[in-house]
């Protein structure tokens, strides 16, 4: 060839758009060897691309599919599959042949969408799993969500049945024991084989094969899962842990450090690592990165923590709550990556990076162009050029159809937003908070009139009743437009309307109501719990809404010191006992209080110290529907949704529930000293 040959295709090739930094630079070593007419150099070339290894990982977690999921798990596929099948330079090859989908858990949770597939695919969660094979992951992590309710339907919806395939992927957890419970026990398969070999199975790791270079996938959980779900016998490993003590933290990395060196031992010829970590709290995994050897990426879960850089155009309203990805140094001191993105179907994490010989992650290789967080709404999905996946999409409009029905049963009016964004309802009072608290007391009394306090978690609501939105074109968050409730005309739905689907949706877990019996002490521990895991960046399920008490509390305390005054107020705001001031236990500590909690709650679900004395379930889950009394039939006599629903046809039915949500400075039922003063006196 020519010397103007050479030039002609060095230049073609230059000019071709949107190369990322590698490809161009080994684009240009290999053409200035080709100008030179040095075929040595050429095969030098070549030796080097073959001694690395570019990996594309596209990743979420806590997919966690309630009725915004109609819209956006389509509009997933979309992003997804676009990255996948990326095809710049139109070559008819992908750009990333070496591409790898992996999530690290919670991949449904109790929802309308989740229960739907009863009706339409036979079995609870069904669709969430159909939708999971669709998207074609290699494998996913026990997050905690799974065993909501309970190991019997995890076993269910792994299984594959005659017209039902199971999950096509294996399910990961290194630290849990699933041996030793009786659903999941005969799914238990051993460690270490390919994935695409064990479909339906749960396993410690696995490992999967992309165009012939092995990777290895570990799996692990919370070890708070048996005071955040309901794991059955599935035994935890550590069985105790704190994840403020480090040498806890310490014990949880040796246990995935067992797997992860079982796994490289049998396979000496594996050098890639991937850990797919559900902790609930992204400070946890990186603090895991630093004590691992042999891992180089963790996909964080649990924490929803949105990591993008400012490349990446987020959905209007979010904001980056760090850099995509976070660089750790190992424990064997390689670079080790740590990625999550916001969960819900909202977001396409994608990393692109490169592997030395060795199978160490090159940082500098991962172009934040190329990598980051991919929305998925509308404007996401025309980024890319995304279509949604057909499968997918007649997936959803199956149960859109379910779903629809229940938003035309009415219960009550709002004429304001009510508050259950995540952030919000984990850190600070909200007035959906406030209503369902309320609810629940109004449903005790009938029980029991002594009760006069209403306690429950901020993890127990899942999702705003309203809309919340942006003006058109606006990028900035205070720009937010909190809307009540609007219109369906399809089902009948009037704007401002609180539907079956509302409070379905807000409250997804229907946790049943407990009537308990408190101390003064008792109820001090009790609060002082709530607000124990309040620290920065955290969002603790476990921070409370209540109701018929007010209190203050110092976040820059010790935690178990935090509160400052606490007193109980009777239905008009009056107070009736003062439990804590200054600090101090006020009168007799053994005086009692009749209080309403959650089920979940009063069996030591998020640690609370809930006392068994005089304890009584109001509900339960095989309560007989025909026995249902009241207006909202549709959920157990007792349960959350039910009191929800009752309290507001008996008091909002015809005008409207007005209490507008207030910033933390104007909370005044949970009073933070750190943002405002104490007036609960």
């Amino acid at each position: 060839m020519s010397y103007l040959a050479r030039k002609s295709q060095f230049l073609s090739k230059f000019n071709r758009r949107n190369l990322n930094a590698n490809q161009l630079s080994l684009l240009i070593i290999s053409s200035i060897f080709l100008l030179l007419g040095t075929t040595g150099g050429v095969a030098q070339v070549k030796t080097a691309q073959k001694s690395g290894f570019t990996l594309q990982l596209l990743h979420t977690s806590d997919q966690e599919a309630g009725v915004p999921a109609l819209k956006d798990a389509p509009n997933f596929s979309a992003v997804l599959n676009a990255l996948k099948n990326q095809d710049v330079n139109r070559d008819g090859k992908p750009d990333y042949p070496n591409t790898l989908i992996l999530s690290s858990g919670d991949a449904y949770i109790p929802s309308p969408f989740l229960f739907a597939s009863d009706t339409v695919f036979g079995g609870q969660g069904r669709g969430d799993i159909l939708i999971l094979n669709a998207l074609g992951f290699g494998a996913i992590a026990f997050g905690n969500h799974e065993f909501d309710l309970g190991t019997g339907v995890v076993a269910d919806l792994l299984r594959a049945k005659e017209d039902y395939p199971g999950t096509k992927f294996p399910y990961l957890s290194a630290n849990l024991d699933f041996s030793t419970d009786k659903d999941l026990a005969k799914l238990v398969t051993a460690e270490g084989q390919e994935a695409s070999k064990i479909p339906n199975k749960i396993a410690r790791s696995t490992i999967i094969t992309v165009n012939g270079e092995k990777i290895a996938v570990v799996g692990a959980t919370t070890p708070t899962l048996r005071t955040i779900s309901s794991p059955g016998g599935v035994t935890v490993l550590p069985k105790k842990f704190n994840n403020r003590d480090a040498a806890d933290i310490a014990a949880l990395a040796a246990e995935i450090q067992t797997s992860v060196d079982t796994l490289l031992t049998k396979n000496p010829e594996i050098n890639k690592v991937i850990l797919l970590a559900h902790m609930q709290q992204i400070a946890i995994e990186q603090k895991l990165g630093q004590l691992l050897k042999g891992v180089d990426i963790i996909i964080a879960g649990g924490s929803n923590t949105l990591l993008a850089d400012k490349t990446d155009r987020l959905r209007v309203g979010d904001k980056s709550a760090g850099i995509y990805p976070i660089i750790k140094k190992a424990a064997d001191g390689n670079p080790i990556a740590v990625v999550n993105t916001d969960g819900n179907y909202r977001y396409v994490g994608r990393l692109v990076v490169n592997f030395d010989a060795k199978g160490v992650i090159i940082p500098n290789s991962i172009d934040p162009k190329i990598s980051g967080a991919y929305a998925t709404d509308s404007q996401g999905v025309a980024a890319v050029g995304g279509k949604p996946d057909a499968k997918i999409v007649a997936i959803t409009e199956a149960l859109k159809k379910v779903i629809i029905a229940q938003d035309g049963q009415i219960f009550g009016k709002t004429n304001v937003f009510l508050n259950g964004w995540r952030g919000d309802v984990r850190t600070q009072e909200t007035n959906l908070g406030n209503l369902t608290a309320e609810a629940n007391l109004a449903i005790a009394k009938r029980y029991d009139p002594k009760t006069v306090i209403s306690i429950k978690n901020g993890g127990g609501i899942r999702d705003n009743i309203g809309i919340y939105t942006f003006p058109p074109g606006s990028t900035r968050s205070q720009d937010v437009i909190k809307l009540p409730p609007q219109a369906n005309p399809v089902a009948g739905k009037k704007e401002k309307d609180i539907s079956q689907l509302d409070i379905a949706n807000a409250l997804r877990f229907n946790n049943g109501l407990t009537l308990v019996t408190l101390n003064a002490k008792e109820l001090m521990a009790v609060i002082e719990h709530s607000v124990a895991a309040i620290a920065p960046g955290a969002t603790p399920g476990s921070f409370p809404q209540v109701a018929g008490l007010a209190f203050s509390f110092d976040p820059d305390l010790p935690a178990g010191k935090r509160v400052k005054s606490l007193v109980i107020k009777d239905g008009k705001g009056k107070i009736i006992d003062v439990v804590v001031k200054n600090a101090e236990l006020v009168g007799d500590s053994n005086r009692i209080f009749r209080a309403v909690t959650l089920n979940f709650l009063a069996n030591g679900g998020d640690g609370y110290p809930f006392p068994k004395r005089e304890r009584v379930d109001l509900t339960s889950k095989d309560a007989d529907k025909s026995k249902r009394t009241g207006l909202a039939t549709f959920a157990a006599d007792g349960s959350e949704q039910d009191a929800l629903a009752e309290y507001l046809a008996a008091n909002f039915k015809q005008i409207p529930f007005a209490q507008e949500d207030v910033p933390a400075t104007e909370d005044t039922r949970i009073q933070n000293l750190k943002l405002r003063k104490d007036v609960v006196f």
